[in-house]
């Protein structure tokens, strides 16, 4: 599962982490903050990469390293391939995204290393929605 590959990868590299003060960004879901239709297991996964992210900034704030996740909606990957040319699925994304697209990677990315560099030094614990307003919404549907 997702959250024990996170977990494997943070043991290895804690070492060298403790070392030099490194930071930690994983990469978990907006699926991990609240639910979806049909997906418990990839929710599950998600939110403990997403707990896993806050109770690691408690432990290891003392010790300088900070931890931090960020929590994509619907982004452009080779995993999704196909969802782009689905025109039905791509309309009820907009409608319940307010920036009314899914994101580009780089779009993630450049989120994840803000999060590394010294510019966030003094943020940890924080799981950052990177999901075009997606998680404003208390899930009513638009009315106009």
């Amino acid at each position: 599962m997702a959250q024990h590959g996170v977990f494997f990868c943070i043991r290895a590299a804690l070492p060298r982490l403790l070392e030099t003060r490194g930071n930690i960004v994983n990469v978990s879901s907006v699926s991990g903050i609240g639910g979806d239709w049909n997906m418990s297991a990839y929710n599950a996964a998600k939110g403990a990469v997403t707990n896993l992210t806050r109770s690691l900034a408690m432990e290891l704030g003392s010790k300088a390293v900070r931890v931090n996740a960020v929590n994509p909606s619907l982004t452009f990957t080779e995993m999704t391939g196909g969802l782009k040319d689905d025109a039905a699925l791509m309309a009820k994304f907009a409608e319940r995204i307010p920036l009314g697209r899914g994101a580009e990677p780089a779009e993630v990315a450049d989120v994840i290393a803000f999060l590394a560099s010294d510019d966030a030094r003094f943020v940890t614990s924080v799981n950052l929605p990177v999901d075009g307003g997606l998680s404003a919404s208390n899930g009513q549907p638009r009315v106009t």
